[in-house]
């Protein structure tokens, strides 16, 4: 099986200016992603999908493909992530280039451990499965609906971290990256359909940077767990 790597990374980040190329721990956050891609020895090729010049140029620094230039009306705040990859699908097809599984790749998880990729796709190929999601495991309960309170566990017999059932383990969508046959994208305009599997990441990888002090607490556990600039 193939699997082509997918980036996207627009230049109009409103929270933090240039978030996508701003240093993290001595190199453009999206390097990082980029890096770790291309050291997968089961991805045959990674692309960057951008509107922004300077990203694109970053991009091919690390070594990334970055072919064409993103349309404006794909790259505003209201355009969805699908509609970069959906974008990338149809730019591959006019170019025949041959597209089997599409591993999309958030620039905003710079944290991974150089195996997770790989760990994912012989999941994703031992469960014959059509998309993939990278989830965490939380210990919290989870409570929703503030105007009609409901939790995720039975108030009357609280549980203890240690008696829960792994059936009944509670996992968030971490957005490290995702995992999908073509033909979800063709069939559901979607990162997820059919079966889908579950794949468990670390805690520390589980972080997606948003802000100032995401970037703070990311570039710090980044130095804790060894990965420099020339890694």
């Amino acid at each position: 099986m193939e699997y082509t790597a997918i980036i996207p990374a627009r230049g109009g980040s409103k929270g933090i200016p240039g978030k996508n190329i701003k240093e993290i721990n001595g190199k453009p956050l999206i390097s990082w992603s980029i890096q770790q891609a291309l050291s997968c020895k089961k991805i045959k090729d990674v692309y960057v999908s951008t509107d922004a010049l300077d990203i694109q140029n970053i991009a091919l620094k690390y070594g990334a493909k970055s072919p064409f230039l993103r349309p404006k009306e794909l790259s505003d705040d209201k355009s969805s992530t699908e509609s970069a990859i959906l974008h990338f699908i149809d730019w591959c097809e006019k170019e025949n280039i041959k597209l089997e599984n599409i591993i999309l790749i958030q620039a905003t998880s710079p944290f991974r451990y150089p195996s997770s990729l790989l760990t994912a796709i012989q999941l994703f190929e031992s469960n014959n499965a059509d998309s993939l999601v990278t989830v965490t495991k939380t210990h919290k309960f989870i409570w929703k609906n503030p105007s009609n309170p409901c939790a995720s566990y039975d108030l009357y017999q609280r549980p203890r971290r240690q008696d829960i059932r792994p059936e009944d383990a509670i996992y968030f969508e971490n957005g490290s990256f995702y995992i999908t046959k073509l033909d979800v994208y063709k069939n559901y305009k979607n990162r997820l359909g059919g079966k889908i599997v579950m794949h468990e990441m670390s805690h520390e990888e589980s972080f997606e940077i948003d802000d100032l002090v995401d970037f703070q607490v990311t570039e710090l556990m980044m130095n804790e767990y060894g990965m420099s600039n020339d890694s």
